[in-house]
């Protein structure tokens, strides 16, 4: 089972989610980590190739942005609610910025050992 590891806010801006929305996330991050795919997800190449969107409906639209094709983790880029149909080009930067820095992170543990 590979660990999850959640970056910037995205703990945080997770557990901001109203309960169910929270629980489901629980859920369908719970199947990523042994191997299965989310029961709703999409790829969201918008943000980096291997980002997925888990989409969570409940009283609100939640949506969780993660990674796994690395072998180490699963790692939470970001989690947030729509508000519009369209994801906001906020959040698909916020997560792109995320990723990016996790590549240079792994670049660098490779190249230090």
């Amino acid at each position: 089972m590979k660990p999850l590891k959640f970056l910037g806010s995205s703990r945080k801006d997770l557990k901001a989610f109203d309960v169910d929305a929270r629980q489901m996330a629980g859920v369908q991050l719970d199947l990523v980590q042994h191997g299965y795919e989310p029961f709703d997800w999409k790829p969201m190449s918008s943000v980096a190739v291997g980002v997925k969107e888990i989409r969570i409906h409940t009283k609100v639209e939640s949506r969780v942005l993660y990674v796994a094709k690395f072998a180490d983790a699963i790692y939470v880029l970001h989690a947030f609610t729509k508000k519009t149909q369209k994801t906001e080009k906020r959040d698909i930067n916020i997560a792109r910025m995320r990723f990016a820095e996790l590549v240079e992170t792994i670049k660098q543990e490779r190249k230090d050992k």
